[in-house]
């Protein structure tokens, strides 16, 4: 007897459920990243860097192989026009990776959560200005009440928030070319990770020389820390691709609040950063324009799904 087949909803539901699942552990992991980088903190960000793109190449690049996909990032090399395009979002990934781990270091963990915040609706923005998207009513409400909040936290807490529009304009721009590109997530990381190869291990060696490294002269938990850099970078970009291909893009919206929500929470709770009546003002508009932007997204795509 043939067995029985399930059917094509219970299917859907199981993806959905398993695309949720790496979805949650993707973010959480985002979310919770911080710590890493609070415990080599006594590294320069520079070096914390180099070690994050040198051990990254090494497992991307061997995970292409295992996989069989090497030819793909082969062949992008001969194209001139994806390279010129993975150079440019190789500037914007390494700009972005750089600004968050020397925040880290820094104790500006809040304000990397804030630009991680306002990031989705700095895309909605990009989009507007960049692709000719069209923007309904609600999206300006809730792009207006995000800079509403980024005014009131530069004016009333003195300082520009530089790291939290770094971050979120570097991210934004680099998803808006990796969008454009249509590239693989794992073929272009790893090629971005090789493009960055040469100018990090130039930085240890220069380090090395200088007697400037920390890896190899600090104690051997700080050397494995720094070897797990790699890990660290990409086990939540491979489960963010798992979730990517089951789950609607609405519901990955949703889902990145997550990330900044972790960050914000360690800033506070366990790194103990100052959270002022200034910041309280400021994260309550964000928070509510992203509340805006996220129900107007849902409706939406529940209409658009209406037959």
């Amino acid at each position: 007897m043939s067995q029985p087949t399930a059917s094509p909803d219970i299917v859907r539901r199981s993806e959905t459920r398993t695309g949720v699942a790496y979805g949650v552990a993707a973010y959480l992991w985002w979310g919770l990243v911080p710590v890493y980088f609070k415990s080599v903190a006594s590294v320069p960000a520079l070096e914390v860097l180099a070690h994050r793109v040198a051990w990254s190449v090494v497992m991307l690049n061997a995970m292409l192989v295992l996989q069989k996909r090497w030819r793909i990032g082969l062949r992008m090399v001969l194209v001139r026009r994806t390279m010129f395009m993975l150079v440019a979002s190789t500037t914007l990934i390494a700009v972005n990776w750089l600004v968050f781990i020397w925040a880290v270091s820094e104790s500006r963990v809040l304000e990397a959560s804030l630009g991680y915040f306002i990031n989705p609706l700095v895309n909605v923005l990009l989009g507007f200005v960049l692709l000719g998207e069209r923007l309904r009513r609600w999206q300006w409400g809730s792009v207006a009440l995000a800079a509403i909040g980024v005014t009131y936290l530069t004016t009333g807490y003195g300082a520009f928030p530089w790291v939290s529009l770094v971050l979120a304009c570097s991210f934004g721009t680099y998803g808006l070319l990796r969008k454009t590109m249509r590239v693989d997530s794992l073929v272009g990381l790893a090629t971005e990770t090789t493009i960055l190869t040469p100018p990090a291990i130039g930085y240890l060696l220069f380090a090395l020389v200088t007697d400037r490294l920390a890896f190899g002269n600090e104690t051997w938990r700080m050397d494995v820390l720094l070897s797990l850099a790699g890990v660290v970078t990409a086990v939540p970009l491979i489960w963010f691709a798992h979730a990517a291909r089951r789950l609607r893009y609405a519901t990955l919206g949703l889902l990145q609040y997550i990330a900044p929500s972790g960050q914000f929470l360690l800033a506070v709770l366990l790194f103990g950063e100052t959270f002022t009546p200034d910041h309280m003002i400021a994260f309550a508009s964000i928070w509510t324009a992203l509340a805006i932007y996220s129900l107007d997204t849902f409706a939406q795509n529940r209409n658009a799904a209406r037959p």
